[in-house]
């Protein structure tokens, strides 16, 4: 594919002179909190940077209320698993996609939180982690168990040679530099998500932009409250995973931060896009 492509003012001029703005293949993950009430604004990202694939969560309708055609006329196909007025997941892509799973098998109560399908070359799946709510509430240990089954289904079905993404809203911060505050007693930080996460981990899986930036803090998500955006309270819980094969093509990741502010008065969801650059 190897096109042009619009960069937001994070990217250093010396990164962009060694990567030379170019890439074969652009991958993201959004969380775009209610696809119904946000896709003129996701139509608007979509012109701008160019996707090739893209994950979406909490999509918040069915899959038959699936925008297509909106979709279709900007050239890209969805794939979808959608579920009246919660959750949902879907896969754009301008390539064919070959559709390998919906839903995560034992674990249909929780919703409609995973698909996976091929395309391009990537077995991609997507997933939308239950939130837990608190660490009181019954939801928390449905999500352990969600994550658990999570990483046995991972384990079963992919290979660390292959070359395979999983990507969306995790829900948890693997790290304490991915979070504004750690709080080791409050959700998304706890020693119980940590754990399963790195099970996952070592599966054979990698955090592409914590394994290009071990040290930078940068964040997905921000409360629409207090002012969370602009005094940077947030969190990083959007994460785009991969094998290693994945990862040695990687020449950029980013969260992008200026599609978390209002784009020509369309009102941003309260999550960033996630993008990666391969070649």
């Amino acid at each position: 594919m190897n096109r042009d492509y619009g960069w937001p003012g994070k990217v250093s001029s010396a990164t962009r002179a060694t990567i030379g703005y170019r890439a074969d293949m652009r991958i993201a993950t959004w969380n775009v909190n209610g696809l119904r009430s946000r896709l003129d604004y996701v139509l608007h990202w979509l012109r701008a940077r160019q996707p090739d694939v893209v994950g979406l969560q909490e999509l918040k309708l069915e899959d038959d209320q699936f925008p297509s055609i909106a979709f279709e006329a900007e050239g890209y196909q969805a794939v979808t698993h959608g579920q009246k007025a919660w959750n949902g997941v879907a896969i754009l892509s301008r390539e064919p996609a070959e559709v390998r799973q919906t839903g995560l098998p034992g674990q249909e109560e929780m919703g409609s939180r995973l698909i996976t399908a091929q395309v391009s070359g990537i077995d991609f799946t997507t997933v939308y982690v239950p939130n837990g709510k608190t660490v009181e509430h019954d939801d928390f240990p449905r999500k352990l168990a969600w994550l658990d089954q999570l990483v046995e289904h991972w384990n079963a079905n992919h290979s660390p040679d292959s070359q395979a993404v999983l990507c969306g809203d995790f829900n948890l911060c693997a790290q304490p530099i991915d979070s504004w505050k750690e709080n080791p007693e409050g959700i998304f930080h706890t020693a119980e998500e940590r754990a399963v996460y790195g099970r996952l981990i070592d599966t054979g899986l990698i955090d592409l932009f914590r394994d290009r930036y071990p040290d930078e803090q940068k964040f997905t998500w921000w409360d629409y409250r207090m002012g969370a955006f602009h005094r940077n309270m947030g969190l990083r819980i959007d994460l785009i995973l991969g094998t290693k094969s994945v990862r040695d093509r990687v020449t950029e990741v980013w969260t992008d931060r200026d599609y978390r502010k209002k784009q020509e008065g369309l009102t941003a969801s309260d999550h960033a896009p996630v993008i990666a650059d391969l070649d």
